[in-house]
């Protein structure tokens, strides 16, 4: 061959390679993009219909159980304690004696006082019954007698006074007669006073003043019994006896307790919760109180929601009192509380699980369509609790809802519905007693029956 000839021959060769490369790049790219296709991804979901059921709105805190009342009994005096009549456990009544002090004082001032209340009562009796009487007549008599001596000075002096005049006296006798009777007018004018003032002004303040003394010897009796009464201690209230930290022989000191009383036959739980779940409930509203270690909750009512917030923690105090307390039920215990707060009989519900949020804050569902992929679907949601959602709209009743692997799952993903979990857990738990707020689930169930 020619040089020329091989040259041709070469050129071509190179050309036949490269057309060669190009298909093979070109046909490479063409599968990979069918294979890319071929794997758009599938998501295994699980889904429930939305369905008509009951549902209620229920709350759920944790609360310290308290009596409903309580009594912490200190003394309002310093004594030693001479006897306890009660120990620790003990039931006792309201105004039962729980305790003695020594008191042998005491009631040394308290019989000194009464003596000297009734020496009092005693004068003020006298007083009234016998010489304030006896005062009045003396001065009456002196005022009768006053009177009449007042007369007879009188016409002496008159009859002197014309004798004079006609000669027949002398002046000195005139004026002895006058001196007689101005002396008789002045005792006569004081005795009447006397006996004005007495039988108006006296009597009252003499019957005063003898009241006064009585009153007075009487509040200090009253005191002394007071202070005497002080070292008998009595129940206020009924109840137990939860505490007595003292012992006999003991000093107890004023208003430092020595006694504990609850009545344990109202038990209240009380409870700190948001004020948005505080604003639905209300005095009355059923409830349960869950105590540790007992399958079956202590049944209950809403007594107290309190009008003001707590200024230390900006939550609102919250009382639920047990209808019948369970011996287990202890005052100190924590319990868990269950409030309903809301029930609607009729209601669209889904599970609660199956409502997510989005960026913006809405709440959203996952539909499934009928070309087998999941759809985003914005929802208005009404009463809510741990297991179920009442939707108010955005979903109609049968449509199939996401209720598993749905979290996080773009709009309009192509799905695989994987089977629910085994009836027999689902029948095991609709046989168990509902629970509050959890009873959309077995209507839920016999929703799904009848379809």
């Amino acid at each position: 061959m020619t040089p020329t000839m091989i040259t041709a021959l070469a050129s071509r060769r190179g050309a036949t390679f490269l057309f060669c490369a190009i298909a093979a790049i070109l046909c490479l790219a063409s599968g990979c993009s069918k294979d890319e296709k071929e794997k758009e991804p599938v998501v295994s979901v699980q889904t429930t219909p939305a369905q008509r059921a009951p549902i209620s709105q229920v709350i759920s805190a944790e609360a310290v159980v308290y009596p409903l009342e309580q009594a912490t009994i200190a003394p309002k005096i310093s004594s030693t304690i001479k006897k306890f009549h009660v120990q620790r456990g003990a039931h006792v009544k309201k105004g039962q004696l729980l305790a003695d002090l020594e008191n042998k004082d005491l009631s040394a001032a308290a019989e000194s006082s009464k003596g000297d209340f009734e020496q009092a009562d005693a004068n003020y009796v006298t007083t009234v019954d016998a010489s304030l009487p006896q005062q009045i007549q003396k001065a009456q008599l002196d005022a009768v007698a006053a009177k009449s001596n007042f007369e007879a000075q009188q016409k002496v002096y008159e009859s002197r006074k014309e004798l004079f005049q006609q000669g027949a006296i002398p002046r000195k006798d005139l004026d002895s007669a006058e001196v007689a009777f101005l002396q008789a007018r002045s005792q006569n004018e004081q005795a009447q006073k006397q006996l004005t003032d007495l039988q108006r002004v006296g009597k009252e303040q003499v019957l005063k003043s003898a009241q006064g003394s009585r009153t007075s010897a009487e509040g200090r009796m009253k005191g002394a019994e007071a202070q005497l009464s002080y070292s008998r201690i009595l129940s206020p209230i009924d109840g137990v006896v939860t505490d007595r930290p003292l012992f006999e022989g003991d000093l107890a000191t004023a208003n430092q307790p020595i006694l504990t009383v609850m009545n344990t036959s109202r038990l209240i739980a009380k409870a700190h919760i948001p004020q948005s779940d505080a604003a639905v409930l209300k005095v009355g509203n059923p409830a349960e109180l869950k105590i540790p270690g007992l399958d079956e909750p202590v049944k209950g009512r809403v007594s107290l929601v309190s009008p003001a917030l707590d200024p230390g923690s900006t939550t609102i105090e919250v009382w639920v009192e047990a209808s019948k307390p369970d011996p287990a039920l202890k005052p100190g215990m924590t319990v868990e509380l269950s409030m309903t707060a809301k029930m609607v009989k009729d209601a669209l519900v889904v599970p609660t699980p199956a409502i997510y949020k989005n960026s913006e804050g809405a709440d959203y569902v996952l539909l499934v369509g009928s070309d087998g992929h999941a759809h985003v679907k914005t929802v208005e949601v009404g009463v809510r609790n741990a297991e179920f959602a009442q939707i108010v709209s955005g979903v109609k009743a049968g449509n199939q809802v996401i209720n598993s692997g749905g979290y996080g799952l773009p709009d309009n993903t192509q799905i695989k519905i994987e089977a629910a979990p085994a009836e027999k857990d689902a029948d095991d738990k609709s046989s168990k007693p509902e629970k509050p707020g959890a009873s959309a689930k077995p209507a839920a169930k016999n929703a799904k029956g009848k379809e």
